[in-house]
């Protein structure tokens, strides 16, 4: 017992606000120990580094490594991102958020969903005259088309990224 608390309450503290829970040794590859260390980790691999590591990463294109390298490339590849103006869509909509970025010449909108339902979207903006040119599906863009409706419904934690020039 440590100033009132029992050693359970104590743990149940540090377990829920600890940072280690949340902490592994990273996963590289297949070897033993993830590919991290040829010792003893002080902190244990965990074992879905089987199916979830570096390696198997970079050799899956729908992988979000892969999602990734697509996000660095195209912030270079459209000012848009870095010198547009920001604009917050759809603010009391719960589990959606939407946002355009714009500057003079370009105009991208951004929808994600972070939840594991599947809302409607009301199309705030005109994706027939835009481009798709990021989706998080396995597949990537070529799962996710453009609609036609009014509205559309996101699959749960999509997130999709369109451009437009003005």
């Amino acid at each position: 017992l440590t100033a009132g608390y029992s050693h359970e309450a104590v743990m149940e503290s540090i377990w829920a606000r600890g940072r280690d829970n949340a902490r592994t040794p990273m996963q590289w590859e297949l070897s033993e120990n993830a590919g991290f260390t040829k010792g003893t980790p002080w902190i244990k691999v965990n074992p879905n580094y089987v199916e979830i590591n570096g390696a198997s990463q970079v050799k899956d294109p729908d992988s979000v490594f892969h999602f990734y390298k697509k996000l660095v490339q195209l912030r270079k590849e459209y000012d848009v991102l870095v010198d547009g103006k920001y604009e917050l869509l759809l603010p009391e909509d719960p589990h959606i958020f939407a946002y355009t970025r714009e500057n003079q010449e370009q105009k991208l909108l951004v929808i994600c969903n972070f939840f594991d339902k599947t809302p409607e979207v009301p199309l705030q903006e005109d994706v027939q005259n835009m481009e798709l040119i990021l989706c998080n599906y396995e597949g990537g863009v070529k799962t996710c088309g453009c609609e036609e409706k009014a509205t559309w419904v996101l699959r749960p934690y999509e997130a999709r990224m369109y451009f437009g020039r003005k």
